[in-house]
């Protein structure tokens, strides 16, 4: 068995699984981090994209080769 990690991905697969771990954040927890960021005063996007990448090691991968 392979196993393999987010970086080990190409750029362009990374930046796909980003763009939909983002939205998969949003959609799960956007108002949270968007009353976190306003009662904290952070920046809404930085938030964002860290939540993502935290998001993208819960993620499963399965490749068909």
């Amino acid at each position: 068995m392979i196993y393999l990690n987010f970086t080990d991905l190409n750029e362009e697969t990374q930046e796909r699984l980003l763009a939909n771990s983002k939205e998969d954040v949003k959609r799960n927890y956007g108002k949270d981090i968007m009353d976190y960021a306003t009662q904290h005063n952070t920046n809404l996007d930085e938030m964002l994209d860290e939540e993502a990448m935290r998001n993208l090691y819960s993620y499963t991968y399965v490749f068909n080769i």
